[in-house]
């Protein structure tokens, strides 16, 4: 492996400067600025700030709307990753089987990855619209009356479809790699001492995908927490009665529509690290049953 030399020792770190400058503009002080909000109370003038320590965490965990909110981002987190990754996974085997159409096959099932979240969530609002949504029409006609805006299970299935269908093409690329990257010996020799399809499937293919699955868990769960605003603010905008009150939209809601900067930043630093939390959880304890 070759190594590279730099013959001049600033010349490294000159290269790296714009990644670290757009690191430090884009995150680093954005994240100093929260941590540092998240001690402060300001007047409803927004003119003084106060120092007040940890009251704004104590006041979080104290308030049921948080913590409803919490509970929500569970769910919707879950159900999102899972639906998108089961989903993208049996398209990608259905492609592997389907050799002579996979290029067009695979560019019909890329395209969604290129829809703005907000654009997924309106089209899905309007394919679910109670008033004039196919969707709710054909419901109807079984007897289910669909209305997002009053049922809250109504609602998170929205969301959970939408932000599961705009995912969805992105674990698919990954999932298809990943088959590609399985030598065909080791099945057709499976097949021949007499591994069915579904034996086949968990004895060599998933196990051997548990790389590429372990990578979009992480993928997903990051997704589920930053990327789905979108999806919420265009769809249901946290309710009905902050039934899909997620937290990413709680802080956007409590910060930039109600102006209480402290808790708002409060919540982004306790947003910030769960999604590290739950991250390092996965790479210290289930990465393990990872076959490489």
């Amino acid at each position: 492996m070759k190594r590279a030399i730099f013959g001049h020792k600033g010349l490294p770190w000159l290269l790296l400067a714009p990644q670290l400058a757009i690191t430090l503009v884009f995150f680093i002080w954005p994240a100093g600025q929260a941590l540092w909000q998240s001690f402060l109370r300001q007047d409803a003038f927004g003119i003084k700030t106060t120092f007040i320590g940890l009251k704004n965490y104590q006041a979080l965990f104290a308030d049921s709307y948080y913590l409803n909110s919490m509970k929500v981002t569970a769910i919707f987190s879950v159900s999102v990753a899972l639906v998108s990754m089961v989903v993208a996974l049996l398209l990608a085997l259905a492609l592997d089987r389907t050799l002579k159409s996979s290029k067009f096959y695979t560019t019909l099932l890329v395209w969604p990855y290129a829809v703005a979240p907000v654009v997924a969530g309106i089209m899905w609002w309007f394919i679910f619209n109670p008033t004039i949504g196919i969707l709710p029409y054909l419901l109807d006609q079984i007897g289910y009356d669909w209305n997002h805006g009053l049922h809250s299970q109504d609602a998170m299935a929205l969301v959970v479809i939408a932000s599961s269908w705009k995912q969805i093409s992105y674990n698919f690329l990954f999932f298809v790699a990943g088959l590609q990257a399985i030598p065909m010996s080791l099945r057709e020799a499976a097949a021949i001492d007499g591994a069915g399809p579904v034996k086949r499937f968990f004895t060599i293919t998933f196990p051997l995908l548990s790389p590429t699955t372990f990578f979009l868990m992480v993928i997903n769960v990051v997704y589920t927490m930053f990327d789905t605003f979108g999806v919420i603010d265009a769809t249901t905008a946290g309710g009905p009665s902050q039934s899909t009150m997620i937290l990413v939209y709680k802080v956007y809601r409590d910060g930039q529509l109600g102006a209480n900067l402290g808790s708002s930043g409060a919540q982004s630093v306790i947003l910030m690290a769960i999604v590290v939390t739950l991250t390092i959880v996965q790479f210290r304890f289930i990465e393990r049953r990872v076959q490489y």
